[in-house]
């Protein structure tokens, strides 16, 4: 059935409904047209009620047969029929569902108590004041209602009237909810009890048939009025699932394509009020929420500024975030042509990033040689590293993925957030392998992210046959695992005399299973002890640089050649010859430990030197 039909089905049924009610032995000596809708009517008991009826009537006072027509009236035709029977004097029951329109029609025809005494004006007044604002649910139905009486509703101060009722009935019951979950406890003390479940939001559901206009003010007042933020974030959460239900429709699957950009100005519409409308208190949502806004916010082209909200907000609490949430698709087209939107998931790290150090901004005395605990930011670092590695992983067999995208991600956390390097070596040996034409050059940049005596044995085992590797890369790997087998057998011996040179020569290797059990604020104090006795041997490591280099040439040489695992033994040969492992031929040391770290020295200054 379209509008037309639906109009003339109106005025049908409208006719027969007046046809029940209005005097058939007087004939009528008025007619009203509204809305293409006729009611023959008499100008008596209609002038007793309406003030603008009365108007008319006098300036046509000569004819005998008065046809007017009334243009925009609220309400339409329905809303004048019940004005007609008050007039009339036919009983008929005011509800929520009727009394906006009432109330607007009796202002627009002029019923007050100036023409009539207890006029619709007043009566439906009184209902609105004594029955709808004392009830949440009713309030809520004139709301509905109001939808289509604006702005005339609006300046009539009904909206208002009712937004103010809900928020202070919501907040009061929220009032009462906590008072029942008071208790003592078994030390006489009062408390909340937490586990008991709240009964003071069943009012969330029904805020979401409210239009988005009316219900943005809604939220405003009930936060102004002290409603949770609990509350607020779980009918924000209600209001989201109803209203953007179809956005999948909005794109093409098969090319992410836009379909159609008239229809996305609803959605828009919502996505970028409910951002608006979000609490500042952490937790108030669920993080997933706020990547499923965000999603929509960039796949509805959302203004910048809802975007970088979102995006600080989610950096507030990454740490509690997981990998499906931060995959977000590349919606948009661009040059690069990334299957995800690695732009979004950068900034939501700096946003995290600042936010860390912007907590812990004391001076590095008070912070890192305290004996405290670790802080609750530098565990949540430790969880967004993790977070990073395995999406590093996830995005790094795309071959459309720059090498300075891959990168940023890598770099944007602080070298202390990974306690284990296995999750970037992974994620950087994912992405050698899907780019295999990528420059040595590039490789080595890659490779310098990794910290190879953080990685486990098993990592460990693996980088070293890896041939994707630069050379420098295996070089390293199989020093600090040579070191690390080192370090074991000489600790398995209870001979006092191994245990010094054994314990200066092994703290770098087993400072990754430190750092692991310890923040940095416990480690500082150490590391710059250390760093002071790694200054000389740093000198000697530059000496030993010209040397490194030519012997790396020949590897580097003899690796073009060949790649087979022939190569790798006669590496470790060559590596065996110069020491490497710490054997040594000589006779007549007193101290065999002390021998072998002078000769491991000169490695490590070698290889260090090499990486630089």
């Amino acid at each position: 059935m379209d509008k037309h039909q639906q109009q003339l089905f109106l005025a049908k049924s409208t006719r027969q409904r007046c046809n029940e009610w209005i005097f058939r032995d007087v004939p009528s000596d008025i007619t009203i047209e509204v809305n293409g809708v006729s009611f023959a009517l008499h100008k008596f008991p209609l002038v007793s009620r309406s003030g603008r009826i009365q108007k008319l009537v006098a300036e046509h006072r000569d004819s005998d047969m008065l046809r007017v027509e009334l243009v925009n009236v609220p309400g339409g035709a329905e809303s004048f029929e019940l004005a007609a029977k008050f007039c009339y004097g036919i009983n008929f029951e005011i509800t929520s569902f009727n009394v906006a329109q009432l109330y607007c029609v009796s202002d627009y025809l002029e019923m007050t108590e100036e023409f009539s005494k207890d006029n619709l004006g007043s009566r439906t007044e009184e209902y609105l004041e004594i029955v709808v604002c004392k009830n949440l649910e009713m309030c809520v139905e004139v709301l509905q209602q109001c939808e289509s009486l604006l702005p005339l509703a609006d300046e009539l101060k009904i909206i208002s009237r009712c937004i103010d009722a809900i928020a202070s009935k919501a907040c009061a019951e929220q009032i009462a909810s906590s008072f029942s979950r008071l208790e003592y406890s078994s030390s006489g003390r009062l408390h909340m009890n937490r586990q008991t479940k709240c009964e003071g939001d069943w009012w969330i559901e029904d805020l979401s048939v409210i239009r988005i206009d009316l219900y943005q003010r809604l939220i405003t007042a009930m936060k102004c009025r002290g409603v949770r933020p609990e509350s607020i974030g779980a009918s924000l959460v209600n209001f989201a699932q109803k209203e953007l239900t179809k956005k999948c429709s909005l794109w093409n699957p098969s090319g992410l394509t836009k379909v159609d950009l008239g229809s996305t100005d609803h959605e828009r519409l919502v996505v970028e009020t409910i951002i608006g409308l979000l609490p500042v208190e952490k937790l108030a949502v669920p993080i997933s929420f706020l990547f499923g806004l965000l999603r929509s916010a960039v796949m509805l082209d959302c203004s910048i500024s809802c975007r970088l909200d979102l995006e600080r907000r989610i950096g507030s609490q990454l740490d509690i975030a997981t990998l499906d949430d931060i995959l977000i698709p590349s919606f948009r087209h661009s040059g690069d042509g990334t299957l995800f939107d690695v732009d979004t998931v950068q900034r939501i790290l700096v946003n995290f990033s600042q936010q860390d150090d912007s907590e812990g901004d004391m001076d590095d005395e008070s912070v890192f040689e305290s004996d405290s605990p670790r802080s609750p930011s530098q565990t949540a670092l430790f969880k967004v590293a993790i977070l990073v590695d395995n999406y590093l992983a996830e995005i790094a067999p795309d071959a459309n993925l720059k090498l300075p995208k891959f990168l940023g991600i890598a770099e944007t956390l602080p070298e202390h957030a990974r306690t284990i390097h296995d999750g970037l070596y992974r994620a950087i040996d994912i992405y050698l392998k899907a780019h295999p034409s990528l420059p040595d050059e590039d490789r080595k940049r890659l490779c310098k992210l990794i910290d190879f005596q953080k990685l486990s044995q098993e990592a460990g085992a693996h980088a070293a046959q890896n041939e994707r590797l630069p050379i420098q890369s295996i070089v390293q790997v199989l020093y600090f695992e040579q070191l690390r087998l080192r370090n074991a057998l000489c600790c398995s011996y209870p001979d006092d005399d191994h245990k010094p040179a054994v314990h200066h020569q092994s703290w770098r290797i087993s400072s990754g299973a430190l750092s692991a059990a310890m923040s940095p604020r416990d480690n500082y104090a150490s590391l710059r002890r250390e760093n002071r006795e790694l200054k000389l041997e740093l000198t000697r490591m530059r000496m030993r640089l010209n040397d490194l280099e030519k012997e790396h040439v020949c590897m580097k040489r003899d690796m073009v050649k060949s790649r087979s695992r022939r190569f790798m033994r006669s590496f470790s040969k060559k590596i065996g010859k110069l020491s490497l492992f710490g054997h040594s031929s000589s006779r007549g040391s007193s101290s065999p430990s002390r021998q072998s770290y002078r000769t491991d020295s000169k490695v490590i200054e070698r290889t260090c030197a090499s990486t630089d």
